[in-house]
């Protein structure tokens, strides 16, 4: 089977070794794994500041990158929700790229989505003696519809000690532009997700999306608290390599 990555920019410049552990992870089982160099940014930072036709031009060049592809993988729930959301949005007036809009939309997939969803895994023998929590991203729940694979895969792991997160399903208040336009408020939320964090019990919070990680680690290291903070993928991928 093969797997192209779509790393993500937060990926590609701020966390690398998530996708290092992505595609660990799918190469053990089975998968052809490459990475188009052509790829680029989703366009979700143009199209949510309300600039389309740019955002379309970027969609563009992100749909001719994987034309070729026979699954997309990326580990961000937030990039892949734009691609199924909004390219057919984007494109709805040009057919020729409508039509190339949806081909991406069925092969594109979040991870654990794919490793649950495509590759029907749900355990990859993994241990991780640790208090763990879990933060679902607002892109990946809400638009993409990721919402059972995370845990399920979670819960597969042995020795870990799973701690309830408060209001869980609450936004960090990264939203990309928007912590930047409404920073007050972003910081609010922000602060009320950390202190529900650390209201868990948690040792390590683990999420989906890196924007999220990186809002509300960054939060949390401000305050000075001990939480590590994780993508599903280096969880896994660290607890595979302890067995």
């Amino acid at each position: 089977m093969k797997v192209s990555l779509f790393v993500t920019c937060l990926a590609d410049n701020l966390y690398p070794e998530v996708v290092e552990s992505v595609a660990r992870i799918l190469t053990d089982y089975g998968c052809e794994v490459d990475f188009p160099e052509a790829q680029s940014c989703c366009g979700q930072p143009a199209f949510n500041s309300g600039y389309q036709d740019e955002a379309r031009e970027v969609s563009r060049q992100l749909i001719r990158a994987f034309e070729h592809s026979d699954y997309v993988v990326s580990p961000s729930g937030s990039c892949a929700g734009m691609v199924h959301h909004f390219y057919p949005y984007l494109f709805q007036d040009e057919p020729e790229w409508a039509a190339k809009a949806e081909a991406l939309v069925g092969k594109m997939y979040e991870f654990s989505q794919f490793l649950v969803g495509v590759l029907g895994v749900t355990d990859v023998g993994a241990s991780f003696p640790h208090k763990v929590t879990y933060h679902p991203s607002c892109h990946g729940m809400r638009l993409l519809g990721v919402k059972d694979e995370p845990m399920q895969l979670l819960s597969a792991v042995a020795d870990i000690e799973y701690q309830d997160l408060p209001s869980r399903d609450d936004c960090c208040g990264f939203g990309g532009t928007f912590a930047i336009k409404m920073a007050d408020m972003s910081e609010a939320m922000v602060c009320e997700k950390a202190a529900n964090v650390c209201r868990s019990g948690a040792e390590v919070l683990v999420g989906t999306d890196m924007g999220c990680m990186m809002n509300i680690g960054g939060r949390l290291n401000k305050e000075g608290k001990p939480v590590r903070v994780m993508h599903l993928a280096q969880l896994l991928d660290e607890g595979r390599a302890k067995r």
